[in-house]
């Protein structure tokens, strides 16, 4: 099938050929003739399998059969969680709609809203928006919601990671009861499940790309190593690494600053990104990346969610996921389109049982580099028994030698005395 065969409007082809694509991805091709049915649809699919282009594509159509005159209401709302997807999403939409008469507005957090305010009184067909400031702008009754016929609830399954599923639900409120709702998410746990079942009217599922088949179209490996000599690890790995650009994962906003200095400090180009930096730093950054003026982005998952760079070669997991569907999620943003991707994970002891649980997901066990400089030796963590303070001590503060609970430090560097080696 090509994409003349979906029956789209004559400019979005033009659209869609200018940007050199002509055959639909799988989901494109289940999911674009439901939309253009004003079928309810509910996507399981993951980033990097063109789902934006799914319901851009026949939301713009749909739209450009319609009387566009006169003064502009709001027809087609997007929710989506993060400010990087909403501009993704809205870069998608004014590509694929540029020959149209269609308009499209973005809006979002973290910026001053008068900018987005004056826009929306000159008028929108197509609202993307994440949650915060939507409500924000309805609450000071400058937004109006009254005239949605198409809605699509995208990233369901971050929008409840990031605690927004309340936002969500409030928003659903304000929709009119008749309307066509397209929801996508790249998992489907009991929670979204309940979520779709309670915004979806007699829905056609379509599903792609199985969490295991992503994983093995990309080359993995991973390093145990104790979590003192990761910082040295990842560096001599990087430095036999001829990838022009490299995205880097952590756990934590605090560990994405600290690898991007550390990183920075040897000589590296890196910058971080994640929810505490402002629109503005996190779009600059997001821009020299893909510029390739720097060389390592370190990010955090909900920070990197949405993020689309063409052409990406590696991801490194500097710390393993605690959510194995997040481990694929972020090796998922390289190997797109056929292309060859390889994905690392340095692993320390704690994080073995993070592992244990990916492998079980994607039904694969990751192959282990066990020849380099920095081998694990920390293998079992050994409890320490406790010792019931006495009654007249307990207004007493514990030594600061020895705080309890706090492993004193060993000669050896990556060690410590509450720990015991096993020969591998």
């Amino acid at each position: 099938m090509q994409f003349k065969d979906l029956n789209l409007h004559p400019s979005i082809l033009k659209a869609v050929e200018e940007e050199g694509y002509t055959t639909p991805t799988p989901i494109q091709e289940q999911a674009v003739p439901l939309v253009l049915m004003g079928r309810d649809v509910l996507g399981c699919a993951q980033t990097g399998t063109g789902k934006t282009a799914a319901f851009a594509m026949p939301i713009l159509h749909q739209l450009e059969q319609r009387n566009l005159s006169g003064p502009r209401k709001i027809s087609a709302l997007i929710l989506t969680p993060t400010r990087e997807l909403a501009i993704q999403i809205d870069d998608s939409f004014k590509t694929y709609g540029k020959y149209l008469k269609v308009r499209t507005l973005v809006i979002f957090g973290g910026v001053g809203q008068q900018p987005q305010v004056d826009a929306l009184r000159r008028g929108t067909d197509v609202l993307i928006a994440t949650p915060g400031r939507l409500l924000d702008l309805v609450n000071q009754r400058l937004l109006d919601l009254g005239h949605i016929s198409l809605f699509v609830l995208d990233e369901a399954d971050r929008m409840l990671d990031m605690g927004f599923i309340h936002d969500v639900r409030k928003v659903l409120q304000l929709l009119p009861n008749k309307r066509q709702n397209l929801f996508f998410s790249a998992t489907m746990a009991p929670d979204i499940q309940h979520l779709a079942d309670a915004i979806l009217i007699r829905p056609v599922k379509v599903e792609v790309t199985p969490v295991s088949s992503t994983a093995e179209m990309i080359d993995q490996c991973v390093y145990f190593v104790d979590k003192a000599n990761k910082n040295a690890l990842f560096l001599s790995i990087v430095e036999g690494i001829n990838a022009p650009s490299m995205l880097v994962f952590t756990r934590t906003k605090y560990g994405a600053d600290r690898l991007a200095r550390f990183l920075v400090k040897n000589g590296m180009k890196a910058e971080a990104i994640h929810g505490d930096k402002s629109q503005n730093n996190r779009q600059r950054s997001l821009k020299a990346f893909k510029d390739k003026t720097i060389r390592f982005l370190v990010a955090t998952d909900i920070a990197a969610r949405g993020i689309d760079i063409e052409e990406m070669e590696m991801v490194i997991n500097y710390e393993i996921p605690n959510i194995p569907e997040t481990y694929v999620h972020r090796i998922g943003r390289t190997g797109r389109a056929g292309r060859s991707g390889k994905a690392i994970s340095l692993c320390d002891f704690e994080e073995k049982a993070y592992l244990k649980d990916i492998e079980k997901i994607i039904h694969q066990k990751v192959p282990v580099i066990d020849n380099h400089p920095y081998p694990m030796e920390i293998f079992e963590v050994i409890k320490k028994e406790k010792t019931p303070r006495p009654t007249s001590d307990r207004n007493k503060s514990i030594a600061p030698k020895q705080r309890e609970g706090t492993a004193l430090p060993s000669a050896k560097k990556g060690k410590s005395s509450w720990f015991r080696k096993r020969k591998a």
